[in-house]
């Protein structure tokens, strides 16, 4: 039986796709085989040794300390795309907060006091101050297009808006979801000096830390509105601030409130809500469970953060699946080392991704507890398990 340790609450739905004659699944167990976690900050969690697996039930892994996972041979996964639409939608509702001010009339509204007939009095000269625009003809940028960039860029479209898009790194698959009528900048410069939102949809990394900074606002046009529903530290928060108080920006919509912005006329901040709806708790559980449960019964990995995706359908024999450094000669010693025990290998298949190297073979018999040993210890291979 396999164990999973939950770091998290995590959405029953998923959790319901690990059957209970083959799961054991806890938030308080020894010697978990996997974890499965949502916003829990690992970085100074000692992870038991027993874990061949740590699943995040969600897109972003910035709590999670990947590189020392891949040091010991653990794949990381994720649901990228599972929450796309939660997160599509509260940008478009952003955008509508923003250019029709509505968090600031409400605010307005909420405090006008007197009878009704003095409150009718005070919004009609009031509501001059809240006069805003429509969408339509408007155009958004949109920095990153993944399954939730092109979900966003989609729906502008759909909305009359004229939309521009980058990511040098578009995969063929989102290409193929995204409109036609999607222009291509030809970079962030480019797109920010055209638009009149923007929106970012790219994972923290040191690339990206900052990528709307003090300096690339200045390309902005007058009057643009800012949205980051990505991560903390993609935009400069000061910059947008000053920029926002200097009258350059219109406004600055996030999901990520700090004393710096919470405040701020010209801000709306919100808490963290990109992924917050049940159907996209209920997504990411899903899609996580599904890969953690794939790689712990056949080794199979897709949508891991950090191992290349490897899917071999099982034959009649037995797997070995091993994780290696991706360095000269290591498929060549695993396979000498098991023809050396007479092991005849009926398929095997090799991927790597940056760093890390993974193989799955099948033989024909039972794998020795000898072999196994002996591949371990081939300098380079990180983790080894018989299924």
């Amino acid at each position: 039986m396999f164990k999973i340790l939950t770091l998290n609450n995590i959405s029953v739905v998923g959790l319901e796709r690990l059957p209970g004659a083959r799961y054991e699944v806890a938030s308080e167990m020894q010697s978990p085989d996997a974890i499965l976690l949502r916003s829990f900050k690992m970085h100074d969690y000692t992870l038991p040794t027993s874990v061949k697996a740590v699943g995040r039930a969600g897109a972003g892994v910035n709590n999670i300390p990947v590189d020392k996972l891949s040091a010991r041979g653990i794949p990381v996964f994720n649901a990228p795309g599972a929450n796309a639409n939660a997160v599509a939608e509260l940008v478009l509702a952003g955008m509508l907060l923003a250019s029709r001010n509505i968090c600031q009339s409400w605010e307005f509204a909420r405090h006008v006091e007197g009878d009704d007939a003095s409150i009718d009095k005070q919004v009609e000269a009031g509501k001059k101050d809240f006069v805003g625009y429509e969408l339509p003809g408007r155009t958004l940028g949109v920095i990153g297009l993944g399954a939730i960039g092109v979900r966003v860029a989609n729906l502008a479209i759909k909305l009359g808006m004229k939309v521009m898009g980058f990511d040098p790194a578009i995969t063929v698959q989102a290409a193929w979801k995204l409109s036609s009528d999607v222009q291509q900048a030809s970079s962030v410069d480019d797109l920010l000096s055209k638009v009149d939102f923007v929106s970012f949809h790219v994972p923290l990394v040191d690339a990206t830390r900052n990528m709307l900074s003090a300096e690339r606002v200045k390309l902005m046009k007058k009057g643009a509105v800012v949205l980051n529903f990505s991560r903390q530290g993609i935009v400069d928060d000061a910059a947008l601030v000053a920029a926002l108080d200097a009258g350059k920006l219109y406004g600055y919509v996030c999901d990520f409130p700090s004393n710096l912005l919470k405040k701020h006329p010209r801000v709306i901040t919100l808490p963290h809500l990109g992924a917050s709806t049940e159907e996209a708790e209920d997504n990411c559980a899903v899609m996580v469970a599904d890969q953690v449960r794939e790689f712990l019964e056949n080794g199979n990995i897709t949508n891991s953060v950090n191992f290349p995706e490897v899917v071999m359908p099982r034959t009649e024999g037995y797997r070995i699946a091993i994780a290696n450094a991706n360095v000269p000669n290591m498929v060549g010693q695993i396979s000498t080392t098991m023809a050396k025990a007479g092991l005849n290998i009926m398929d095997l298949l090799n991927k790597s991704k940056g760093n890390i190297a993974y193989t799955l073979a099948d033989v024909e018999t039972a794998i020795p507890a000898a072999v196994i040993k002996e591949i371990a210890a081939i300098e380079g291979v990180l983790a080894v398990r018989v299924l």
